[in-house]
């Protein structure tokens, strides 16, 4: 039997489009508000979201608590390292305070991730986006958390509607392997 679609070019193609599609809706949201609803971090969960949409990492509960939990470890991190009212490290350099902000930021968001079993690795680049000071405030850090959540409804709705099963919330457990004992 002769194969239709090669499941690379397939699976690219895919990942091109809702790619935009993604960064789009945010660039959207972001002109239509005067909000910054575009994050960095923003980048490796829709690829998630669209490459391995059935993974557990990629599934929304993930996405959701894993940005969460990134979010509310960077601020603590500044607020320890009382960095809240300071500029970002990129204009005003790297200080002990800083690389102590950002390397408790990206602790506690491992640990918590591991602890809530909610893994989703672009948290990591959250926690350093807010222990790094280029957001700190309250407000910035919900706009983060809105897009989050705008992204994980296209997700949802895109690989629906390509027949995917993805979850509404979390992937269904693993099937545990048969006792041989």
């Amino acid at each position: 039997m002769v194969k239709r679609h090669d499941a690379r070019w397939m699976l690219a193609i895919f990942s091109f489009i809702n790619g935009c599609l993604s960064i789009a809706i945010m660039a959207t949201a972001a002109l239509v508000s005067g909000q910054p609803f575009i994050f960095p971090s923003l980048g490796p969960t829709a690829f998630l979201f669209f490459y391995a949409p059935l993974t557990p990492p990629a599934s929304p509960r993930n996405a959701f608590i894993g940005h969460l939990i990134g979010a509310a470890a960077g601020y603590i991190s500044l607020a320890a390292f009382g960095l809240l009212h300071e500029g970002p490290a990129l204009t005003t350099g790297v200080t002990s305070g800083r690389v102590g902000a950002a390397a408790l930021s990206l602790g506690l968001t491992s640990a918590l991730m591991v602890l809530a079993r909610a893994p989703h690795p672009p948290a990591g680049a959250t926690t350093l986006i807010i222990s790094l000071g280029i957001l700190r405030d309250l407000d910035q850090i919900a706009i983060l958390m809105v897009a989050v959540v705008l992204l994980t409804i296209q997700a949802i709705v895109i690989n629906r509607l390509a027949g995917l099963p993805y979850p509404l919330w979390e992937t269904s457990p693993e099937p545990k392997a048969a006792d041989d004992g």
